[in-house]
């Protein structure tokens, strides 16, 4: 296969290749005691989250080419440098000092070592210290992996390595980093910005917070996992980059936990249209919306908006939005935006796919001219997404939900085709 170059320069364009995680052992290594440490506040059943997640992969694989992260990472510990420096860098970010520790771990073939840096590593048992130890893991398990938007995100022709906001996800952002840097499939030259730029030690950035809108607009949330100081990394990073570049900031709450990123309130559907969790986006004033302008390598001005759909206005993007949970019931919307029935992702303008047990939220989508679709009918090869000039397709999502997070979530664009704006 030829190199992919990165290009993604919104979130609507064509889907031509995407990286994503099938959820795997490590989501059940989780138990109740450690569910919190790993950032959930629940426990998911693989046996049933499995088959979801499934229908979701065939249909991505029938639109784009995918990748999957462990297979990524097998390829490309294959070359033992770069597994050395993986393997070191993990070591010292996670504190492992003993060295029989990093030594035993790259004794590992090249699967069972990919599988154990997502699955997690157990302690041996062969010392009295260890024997007695109540910890079940010398290197914890990645329970969160397969949400593959939040460590790394691309934008236009860069991918950017995110700084997360909890330790316990910094591996997923290493791992993805190494990937990006050393895989031949990926035409890349991956960019750590708040490692460049931040010196306060309180930036971190994820995914989920930033959105392209344009391939000059870039939507960014800040809340309890992006700061002010990780998105003023990201603008001086985007100062190096020529032309005029717009970023609309929106605050998001820190609770309830529902709103982690932007895009649990946010998400394009089409060139015209959007999902949002309305009482956010447009009903409230307590949380600002902020517009920065970069020009000729520096910030121009910095000003209040009155919302995103206005910020968006003023740059050429009208946006008729539709409401997540539908428009009659708050109780409705807060409890499907709980639910993930803001995040969707397109697989190209018009075509999106989410969770249907938001019923209103698809109900809401069909009333704007969606034509509602089963994954499965789509997976059997009864339904052809080609056939319909907009649909939205639907997959069983009770338990993937449970984790906290969709179907843009679930997916790293690297390439899409341009959009005829």
């Amino acid at each position: 296969m030829n190199k992919l170059s990165i290009d993604v320069s919104s979130e609507i364009g064509k889907l031509n290749g995407v990286i994503v995680h099938v959820p795997g052992a490590e989501v059940e290594n989780m138990t109740p005691e450690n569910a919190e440490r790993a950032l959930y506040s629940d426990i998911l059943n693989l046996e049933i989250a499995a088959p979801e997640y499934s229908n979701f992969l065939s249909v991505l694989q029938k639109h784009s080419t995918v990748f999957e992260v462990r297979e990524l990472l097998k390829d490309i510990i294959s070359n033992t440098n770069v597994r050395h420096d993986l393997l070191a860098r993990i070591c010292d970010n996670e504190k492992h000092k003993d060295e029989d520790f990093c030594k035993y771990i790259e004794s590992f073939s090249d699967a069972e070592l990919a599988r154990q840096l997502i699955e997690g590593v157990e302690i041996k048992r062969d010392t009295l210290t260890r024997f007695l130890d109540n910890e079940h893991y010398c290197l914890h398990p990645l329970p969160n992996f397969f949400f593959t938007r939040d460590a790394s995100f691309s934008v236009n022709n860069n991918v950017m390595i995110s700084k997360m906001a909890n330790k316990v996800r910094d591996r997923e952002a290493i791992i993805m980093e190494t990937i990006f840097r050393h895989h031949p499939i990926f035409k890349s030259n991956p960019v750590n910005a708040i490692e460049k730029f931040d010196r306060s030690g309180k930036a971190s950035i994820e995914g989920g917070d930033v959105i392209v809108a344009r391939e000059d607009i870039l939507l960014v949330g800040t809340g309890i996992r992006s700061t002010s100081q990780g998105i003023d990394a990201l603008v001086n990073q985007l100062k190096k980059n020529p032309g005029r570049k717009h970023i609309i900031v929106q605050e998001i709450p820190y609770k309830p936990e529902s709103f982690i990123h932007l895009d649990m309130t946010f998400t394009f559907l089409d060139r015209d249209q959007c999902m949002i969790f309305e009482p956010l986006i447009l009903s409230s004033t307590r949380h600002l919306t902020i517009i920065i302008t970069i020009e000729n390598g520096k910030v121009s001005s910095i000003k209040e908006e009155k919302n995103m759909l206005v910020a968006l206005r003023r740059l050429g993007m009208d946006l008729e939005p539709v409401f997540c949970g539908g428009d009659n019931d708050l109780t409705i919307m807060e409890r499907e935006q709980w639910q993930s029935g803001a995040n969707f992702f397109a697989l190209e303008p018009g075509k999106v796919i989410g969770y249907a047990r938001n019923v209103n939220t698809i109900e809401a989508l069909n009333k704007h001219g969606y034509e509602v679709i089963s994954a499965k009918d789509i997976v059997r090869g009864d339904i052809s997404l080609d056939d319909y000039k907009k649909a939205v397709v639907t997959i069983q999502g009770n338990e993937l939900s449970r984790g906290g997070g969709g179907a843009r979530c679930m997916t790293m664009p690297v390439n899409r085709e341009k959009v005829d704006w």
